[in-house]
């Protein structure tokens, strides 16, 4: 149905999904509580855009969150899901493709030796941090105020109230036990980190970390806190996590770990968590690492996981395909420039009216904030102006760009998106920029 001129579809569907689903949404930052007004219910989907309810097109720059580097509905990744849902939707069963995605990974990210797929990066990063207390015999695990590594219990921890303390579950239906083995520091402070390793050093099974904090929008890991990081784990024979969920073959081929690997000679992580582009937009994340860790995994060792949909023949198809199209030459550099291009216009604009702005990028991610300078943790991204974030949020919308509805979440650009549309957005930018004063 076509709608009219006074009827907006998606107040209505919104109306309908209260009455069956909490919120009216499947995951919470799609309510635009933040932000506050109604969801856009997306209807379809085709390169750089989505149309929603009300068939008003939108240039999208979450990109499923991640996954959709290519754009949406590129047909060499149409044309593999179409044949593997043509084979058959699921078996409960090992098939030559799973190898076939899991060789692709190992090839991009050499940090890993051995992998295991599984569906969600929730489900990921939960397996990683159960694998590295089996694997060290240890129980203590580091994380840092402002990352988010999925939900699960003993990751869904706030900071404590003073260095190197143990912090308080974030979410009820999280007994405090469940979390009193993790520890929750400030991100890129080196003295929280080394005093946490002398206090607990020989507890501390792992260390798990967004080496570029897109929960936070767009927080890098300085090279001196990830080079502490990456030695106070090896003295005290802790594992290294890298979540790369987000950044994973998104902000390089070789992910966020290959660019801490040019400014840090022999870097890598222990064991690394992905998911979002290696399945280009199907539910299908993974996490790998050294063979001697990763052959503590059921069937061969004592560490427990299974998943009846881990290693899905049509998701596998997905991101095979979506890697397949990634590692052609001159995409990582095409992408990046058009980032780049983006971030440049939007700071520029933000220059000429005079308002506190900063951001950063790297591959095909990027982050603002409304503030002078880069935050370097969470406190800091805290003091970004939401008021005012929301008014940019909304002005962008009613002009056809669709970013995060949320403060604090990262952008995604796409090769589909083209110059005439960042040069749109970055317009469109400056035209809100002018109605906030």
């Amino acid at each position: 149905m076509k709608p009219s001129t006074d009827t907006d579809f998606n107040d209505a569907l919104m109306a309908r999904a209260r009455q069956v689903i909490p919120g009216g949404v499947n995951s919470p930052v799609r309510a635009f509580r933040a932000v506050g007004g109604t969801p856009r219910f997306v209807q379809r989907a085709h390169g750089a855009y989505f149309w929603d309810a009300n068939d008003q097109r939108y240039i999208d720059y979450i990109g499923s969150w991640g996954p959709m580097i290519l754009g949406h509905g590129h047909p060499a990744v149409l044309e593999a899901v179409q044949q593997a849902a043509t084979d058959g939707l699921s078996f409960g069963a090992p098939t030559e493709r799973e190898i076939e995605l899991a060789e692709e990974i190992l090839s991009l990210v050499p940090s890993m030796e051995m992998l295991r797929l599984v569906s969600s990066g929730t489900e990921a990063g939960m397996t990683a941090i159960r694998l590295a207390r089996g694997a060290t015999g240890r129980s203590k695990i580091l994380k840092f105020e402002g990352c988010y590594h999925g939900h699960a219990d003993a990751l869904l921890v706030k900071a404590g109230s003073g260095l190197a303390t143990f912090g308080n579950p974030t979410s009820a239906g999280v007994p405090p036990e469940v979390v009193q083995h993790t520890l929750v520091l400030e991100y890129n402070n080196v003295a929280q980190l080394e005093e946490a390793f002398a206090l607990h050093g020989p507890e501390i099974a792992g260390l798990i970390i967004e080496p570029i904090a897109g929960n936070m929008n767009f927080v890098r890991a300085t090279v001196e806190f990830t080079r502490r990081c990456r030695e106070l784990c090896t003295q005290h024979g802790a594992l290294l996590i890298y979540d790369e969920v987000m950044t994973g073959c998104r902000v390089a081929l070789g992910s966020a770990q290959s660019v801490y690997a040019r400014l840090i000679p022999g870097f890598e992580p222990d064991i690394t968590v992905m998911g979002k582009v290696i399945g280009g937009g199907m539910p299908l994340a993974a996490f790998g690492g050294k063979r001697v860790v990763m052959e503590q995994l059921a069937p061969l060792g004592p560490v427990y996981q299974a998943g009846t949909l881990s290693g899905n023949p049509v998701a596998t198809a997905c991101g095979l395909a979506t890697l397949r199209e990634i590692k052609r030459p001159g995409f990582f550099e095409s992408l990046a420039a058009k980032t780049r291009r983006l971030v440049d216009g939007l700071s520029a604009a933000a220059r000429e009216a005079g308002a506190p702005f900063s951001a950063d990028c790297e591959g095909g991610m990027f982050g603002f904030f409304l503030l002078p300078e880069l935050p370097q943790n969470y406190q800091q991204v805290m003091k970004s102006d939401s008021a005012r974030f929301n008014l940019l949020f909304h002005g962008l919308l009613s002009r056809g760009v669709y970013i995060a509805p949320a403060l604090y979440e990262a952008g995604f650009v796409s090769a589909a998106h083209s110059d005439a549309d960042l040069d749109f957005t970055i317009a469109a930018f400056r035209e809100t920029l002018a109605t906030l004063g």
